[in-house]
């Protein structure tokens, strides 16, 4: 969620409300001798997603924990649909076209014909921030979390909207989530220090 603080923090410099492609990050990856292990055929994708979650909540190597991150992000963008998947292409291409109306309207589909999939609900709550439309972003990332509680992405993006508020420790609280499934993110770590140092200031 450029125009949103934590995109900056946790989807590692992506562009408007784009992850991060995989082929990128594992090249980082190979250029820093980090092993990640491969996905197993014979898992379902839901069973492959929960073993990149438990692999990433025991990660404490910054660099493997980002590989694994950015292995669950592409398993975030198939929606297993290819017509959805087809209107988050779009959806992401009028988004860097600044086409906004456009791509409004390209996730309302997708979340109309799949209302299950949390990966369209969070790139609208992306859109929704960027355009400062702050309650509908928060109302799409609380929809995300019913859907997908560990879907870190949309923590940070909780916590940068609940920051931006003033209210430091409900945005302390979604950082210390976010660390729950994500441990090893130092912008995490960082925020979490940075409020928990002026929370503790203030009550002095």
């Amino acid at each position: 969620m450029p125009a949103m603080r934590f995109l900056a923090t946790t989807y590692a410099a992506l562009p408007l409300s784009i992850l991060l492609l995989a082929p990128a990050l594992t090249a980082v990856a190979q250029e820093k001798d980090v092993i990640v292990e491969q996905p197993d055929a014979s898992l379902s994708p839901k069973q492959q997603l929960d073993r990149l979650y438990a692999d990433l909540k025991r990660e404490r190597d910054p660099d493997t924990a980002s590989t694994i991150a950015s292995q669950i992000r592409s398993a975030w963008n198939d929606s297993g649909s290819a017509t959805v998947n087809l209107l988050m292409q779009w959806a992401n291409k009028a988004i860097e076209e600044k086409r906004t109306a456009a791509a409004f309207d390209f996730l309302d589909q997708a979340i109309v014909l799949k209302p299950d999939y949390a990966e369209s609900w969070n790139r609208r709550a992306t859109l929704n921030y960027a355009n400062g439309s702050y309650r509908k972003s928060m109302a799409d990332i609380e929809r995300v979390l019913e859907l997908e509680p560990r879907h870190f992405g949309a923590l940070s993006g909780m916590a940068a909207i609940l920051g931006d508020s003033g209210d430091d420790q409900l945005a302390l609280k979604a950082w210390e989530r976010f660390l729950d499934i994500y441990p090893a993110n130092r912008s995490a770590q960082e925020q979490v220090n940075t409020l928990s140092e002026k929370l503790a200031g203030s009550r002095t």
